[in-house]
């Protein structure tokens, strides 16, 4: 809300917000301190009531730790801080005289940004950003007070914002059943007009005025052509009940058990997290068996989100970290609840930091404190229930525990602490750099939020890390703080400020008994052999916004670089020895989509220099390199960035997360002119966030290199599985990453989705030029080879890998066509460093080019605009928040869910609705031309054959239930089948066609006719009233169209025959009761004792005998002669199942060998062409299965 358009101009915004909501002109919360009990902190958790700027806080830096779950689902905790300039904590805040002039941009419902700037009296303008303003809806944890100037309310709030109507998606079935049910109606019409046009020549060829034609009060008669034109609508509402209305319902009410059965299956349940699969769009499900392009995220998504450090390159030398990929390759992640937990004696408290003193006295200590002890286990707990009660996300042992590389570890050593040489080391830079460049929120096990739990007073943990100490005690690490080196007297660590009386005595015991060690070992290098970590007993909790961040933390803390403490303006962190650094934070230049890089800039509390660190991909970063330390350099270390630059392609082509550290020294005179432009481009109001990123870019430049790193992400469970299976299926896969090309490729052979016998194609070029001339020349080649059944080249199988900038270029206008034609002829696509916006314009390409049904899964905030571009939005809940999931239409858990997902439920919903749609076009028509051919018999007088109420109660109670359960439970092929061919997916996806619907149109005009004209022959001639003749009628198209369906039926239970045994039961028992209660419910017509009758009457059978057979012949007999001459691959599966388990799996087996040596060929072997010739499309028959006479079906 810009105020200065305001009537009034700014200097109104009182009065404005004292109309939007009065009495919240200012908002303090208030808590009590913490709860009884030892060990236990207790606060309320308050919800913001409005988009809240930050002005003061109960905290003396102004920071407000927020938790914003409720609108974008994650966990971990934000920091905002108060606004720059005003100074003053909550507690000696006064609003009422809070004189300043907050301008802000109008409400909108962007989360992540907001423009604004308060003017202070003195007339200085403070920018303001995200980092400032409370959301409504989220939750202040672990603040006492916080005070809040209100800028939207209501409906203005961003939350209120962002709350759109439910998104609706129409599946493909349901377009196509519009379009037949259109269909439906121009039959209709014409019916209508047949009737009209009948109704004027048959009162054109009256001699005279019939005595059945009752005149009006003046004795005339209308003339034909208006009696006519009133036929027409009569005819209308005669034969209404041809358009299927009834069929949406059914069509609710078949989806609604679909999402029941989908959500409950246990297949998809992940008992790790407690979560089962969410539908989230409930008119899309058959959409799921109609997919033939999924556009699939990397990170969290085909990779488990769990980073964890790998390797890193120091100052051009390559640290491999061999007992840390050891720890990798052999242990498993463990359960916190199935550790075993002893009853221990209490320690003597140590001193925080490392000691190079052997480990053998501890080993013994801690191997005695265990003995004779029984173990414990503790109940195993979902992740989910863990995560409720405390659990940090990004923190499990497996990413929280990193081994240290003993070469590494010998140059931290050398680092001179002691205040001379710290502006020089590159080892201090580069850790401090991993330590402080991030947003991670730094929390202690004191000061945890109400939703951790708390340890019971009679037992005591261990820890995640106790499950990994016998491994880093054989690999070896470093132990607590160096004999050698004596902490410095200021910034001393908090451990040690406040201790009991028993513990000072114990303090002053150990202090000598290290000094006595240090006496013996000082400078004895060697004694890093048998070095062991020691985790510090105040483990102080990262809470992490991306789990890269937190990688690298915790690998800081590893080598002794401890968090301990982050604020607006400072940042604390403890070194090796145990002293505690406080760095003063001067700016944080955030991440952005445009940098691909953060940087903070500190001023050095020793040096008192301004040290810029900057983080981010290393494409971006090594442009920016200047001459790196060039004067204290030597000739050796000049060669840094090419070391570094061939360990970051070898981290690369290993499937490891790359990301650059760099430094740089800022003088006064460059940071006071910087300082003015950033304070501009903070407070500008238009086109604010490309000046924020021209001042970052400003400043960041002529960097010099620290140092690289890599981290490991591994593959989810069956993940490649899942990608094999979709491919076989006709699905083409495409994978759409921010990552560079040797890591995403790397990660694509792993996963499957390129493979060994791929012809790749790279595509990689720095103009538009090169890039059609590349598209131009790669489309000629691929040409040369015959394409399969869904336009992909099989023989050799194709695949695409791309970068971001050839991909904005291709995706272009006039290249746009050339590159989906590509595209259609890859089996597979790998698409590397692509945004966001980038994601989405691929997907809406490839949908509206090709017309082809996608799919996209992902599961961070990144992937919402792909997710919802396709037709079908999966989100995963992982690690990195909700956002994908509240967008999505379905929401797992693992990749793997997606294989039965799409492949098994896919196919089942699309294939009953589909079937279902057609039999209720069928019945309908079906039906209602009984009551049209009576019409060439009365004068098309609109008179009915059959009862009104008859006909009112057929479709809503005797064939309503059959068809629903049809489409609930008929399954054509089972689970396992499905699973283990994944090629019957693509041929079930011609399961609804036009060619079916007038197939089953024709079907019940023949049906009609045969319906009504045996039994017209058979009564013709006598003296039979008009209901008596059309009660066989009725009765006939009853069991024609419930033998019609039970054609139909694949699979036949209990429910299939009791809903058909029980629609004949309601048929006769409610015409009966009709009959025999209804004298005079339809005059002048009487309906009493009409089927009573009928059914005395042998007639009457043989009618419905003869009738009901020769309807049903000729469908019959098309189903026989088609399932013996010509099986369908459906049908074969569908006779696997009835084999032996061992037949069965030879046949199998054989069977997806058939088809891939098929596909391999690309054509059928007797139907082989030459390249570049056109030949007919590749078919192949699966081999019959032999009638199994052994075993009985199941």
């Amino acid at each position: 809300m810009d105020l200065s358009d305001t009537p009034g101009g700014p200097h109104c915004l009182d009065q404005y917000l004292d109309q939007a909501l009065p009495g919240t002109r200012t908002w303090t919360r208030h808590c009590p301190g913490p709860g009884p009990g030892p060990g236990t902190a207790r606060t309320n958790i308050e919800v913001v009531p409005a988009d809240l700027l930050l002005l003061a806080s109960s905290d003396p830096q102004g920071v407000c730790l927020l938790e914003t779950a409720n609108l974008d689902g994650e966990t971990t905790l934000k920091q905002r801080r108060a606004v720059a300039g005003l100074g003053r904590p909550a507690t000696e805040f006064d609003p009422e005289n809070f004189n300043c002039l907050v301008v802000c941009e109008r409400p909108n419902d962007n989360l992540n940004h907001f423009k604004c700037y308060v003017e202070r009296p003195d007339k200085v303008r403070v920018g303001v950003g995200i980092e400032s303003l409370l959301l409504r809806g989220c939750t202040v944890r672990n603040t006492d007070q916080v005070l809040g100037f209100v800028v939207y309310a209501g409906r203005e709030s961003k939350s209120m914002l962002n709350i759109n109507r439910p998104r609706y998606k129409r599946s493909k079935l349901e377009r196509a059943l519009n379009r037949d049910v259109l269909c439906c109606v121009a039959l209709l019409f014409s019916m209508c007009l047949v009737g009209a046009v009948g109704h004027f020549m048959w009162r054109r060829s009256l001699p005279g005025t019939p005595p059945y034609l009752v005149p009006d009060p003046q004795g005339s008669l209308d003339a034909p052509s208006l009696s006519a034109f009133y036929m027409f609508f009569t005819m209308i509402i005669l034969l209404q009940i041809l358009i299927p209305i009834s069929l949406y319902v059914s069509i609710e009410l078949v989806k609604m058990a679909q999402v029941f059965f989908i959500t409950n299956d246990v297949d998809l349940y992940d008992a790790e997290w407690d979560r089962r699969v969410q539908c989230r769009a409930l008119n899309i499900t058959e959409d799921l068996g109609q997919i033939q392009y999924v556009f699939s995220d990397k990170t969290g998504t085909l990779t488990e989100n769990k980073m964890v450090f790998s390797r890193c390159s120091v100052m051009g030398t390559e640290y491999p970290h061999k007992e840390n990929a050891v720890r990798l390759a052999v242990v498993d992640e463990p359960d916190p609840d199935q550790e075993v937990v002893f009853d221990q004696r209490p320690r003597r408290r140590r001193p925080p930091g490392w000691t190079l003193a052997g480990g053998e006295e501890e080993e013994e200590e801690e191997s005695g404190s265990g003995a004779g002890q029984r173990p414990h286990a503790a109940p195993p707990r979902s992740k989910a229930a863990r995560s409720a009660h405390g659990d940090v996300a990004f923190s499990s042992p497996l990413e929280k525990e990193v081994v240290p590389d003993k070469a590494l570890l010998q140059q931290i050593v050398k680092i001179d602490f002691s205040g001379g040489g710290r502006e020089v080391d590159p080892y201090l830079d580069f850790f401090l750099a991993l330590a402080i460049c991030n947003t991670v929120v730094v929390s202690t096990a004191t000061a945890q939020r109400e939703r951790l739990s708390q340890l019971s007073s009679g037992s005591v943990s261990t820890g995640p890390s106790y499950a990994l100490s016998s491994l880093a005690q054989k690999v070896g690490s470093l132990r607590r703080s160096l004999a050698s080196w004596k902490p410095l007297t200021r910034g001393a660590s908090p451990d040690s400020q406040v201790l009991a009386p028993e513990e000072e005595e114990e303090e002053e015991v150990d202090e000598e008994e290290e000094r006595g060690r240090a006496s013996g070992r000082s400078g004895d290098m060697d004694a890093l052999r048998s070095c062991r970590l020691v985790v510090d007993s105040d483990e102080v909790l990262f809470e992490a916004e991306s789990p890269d961040e937190a990688a690298l933390v915790y690998a800081a803390k590893a080598y002794g670089f401890t968090l301990l403490a982050r604020g607006p303006a400072s940042v604390a962190v403890r070194l090796p020895h145990g002293e505690r650094l406080e760095l003063e934070v001067l700016d944080t230049l955030s991440f952005d989509a445009h940098r691909k890089r953060m940087s903070v800039l500190v001023r050095h509390p020793v040096t008192g220099e301004m040290v810029l660190y900057t983080k981010g991909a290393d494409y971006t970063l090594m442009e920016l390199l200047g001459s790196p330390c060039a004067e204290q350099l030597n000739d050796d270390q000049r060669s840094v960035a090419a070391n570094c630059q061939k360990h970051l392609d070898q981290y690369a082509k290993e499937g490891l997360r790359t990301l650059c550290f760099t430094r740089k020294t800022v003088s006064e005179r460059e940071y006071s002119e910087w300082s003015t432009l950033r304070q501009t481009a903070l407070a500008a109001m238009d086109n604010r966030g490309a000046q924020v990123r021209d001042s970052a870019v400003h400043l960041e430049r002529d960097l010099s290199l620290l140092g690289a790193t890599g981290i490991v992400d591994r593959l989810q469970d069956s993940v490649p599985d899942t990608i094999e299976a979709l491919r076989e299926a006709g699905i083409q896969v495409w994978v759409l990453t921010g990552d560079k090309p040797e890591t995403a490729v790397n990660i694509a052979y792993a996963c499957r989705l390129l493979d060994e016998g791929d012809m790749v194609i790279n595509m990689s070029s720095k103009d538009k030029r090169q890039c059609a001339s590349m598209l131009d020349c790669t489309l000629e080649a691929v040409r040369r080879y015959p394409p399969g059944p869904d336009g992909a080249v099989t023989d050799p199988t194709v695949a695409m890998v791309i970068d971001g900038r050839t991909l904005a270029m291709a995706l272009e206008s006039d290249l746009q066509e050339r590159f989906v034609e590509l595209a259609r002829r890859c089996r597979s696509v790998l698409c590397c460093r692509v945004t966001p916006v980038q994601k989405s314009a691929v997907v809406k390409v490839i949908r509206d080019k090709l017309k082809v049904m996608t799919l996209a899964v992902g599961d961070g905030a990144n992937d919402v605009n792909m997710i919802q571009a396709a037709d079908v939005g999966i989100g995963i809940s992982g690690q990195e928040g909700m956002q994908a999931v509240m967008a999505s239409d379905f929401a797992i858990c693992r990749f793997k869910h997606l294989r039965k997902l799409v492949l098994v439920h896919g196919h089942w919903c699309h294939s009953r609705l589909a079937h279902m749609i057609v039999y209720f076009f069928y019945k309908n028509v079906a039906y209602v031309n009984l009551l049209f051919w009576y019409q060439f018999y009365c004068g098309f007088s609109g008179t009915t054959v059959i009862d009104i109420w008859l006909v009112i109660f057929f479709n809503l109670f005797y064939t309503s239930v059959p068809p629903i359960m049809f489409g609930i439970m008929d399954r054509d092929v089972s689970a396992e089948t499905l699973m283990g061919l994944p090629e019957l997916y693509r041929l079930g996806q011609g399961e609804y066609k036009s060619s079916i619907f007038w197939v089953a149109i024709l079907d019940a005009f023949y049906q009609s006719l045969v319906c009504f004209f045996i039994p017209y022959l058979t009564y013709r001639g006598s003296d039979v009233d008009v209901f008596t003749f059309g009660t066989p009628l009725n009765t006939v198209s009853l069991f024609t169209v419930l033998l019609h369906l039970s054609i139909e039926i694949k699979a036949w239970t209990a429910v299939h025959w009791g809903v058909m045994m029980g629609s004949v039961g309601v048929f006769f028992v409610s015409i009966l009761a009709y009959n025999a209660l209804c004298v005079t419910c339809n005059p002048p017509a009487n309906p009493y004792w009409t089927l009573q009758a009928q059914m005395g009457d042998p007639v009457f059978y043989l009618v419905c005998l003869l009738t009901t057979v020769v309807a049903l012949l000729p469908r019959y007999t098309f189903h026989v002669l088609r399932n013996t001459l010509r099986p369908s691959p459906l049908l074969l599966a569908r006779n696997l199942e009835r084999l032996a388990p061992a037949a069965r799996r030879r046949w199998t087996q054989g069977w997806r060998g058939g088809t891939r040596g098929a596909a391999a060929e690309g054509t059928p072997r007797e139907e082989r062409t030459a390249p570049g010739e056109e030949g007919p499309s590749p078919t192949w028959t699966p081999p019959r299965p032999p009638r199994d006479t052994t075993t009985n079906a199941t």
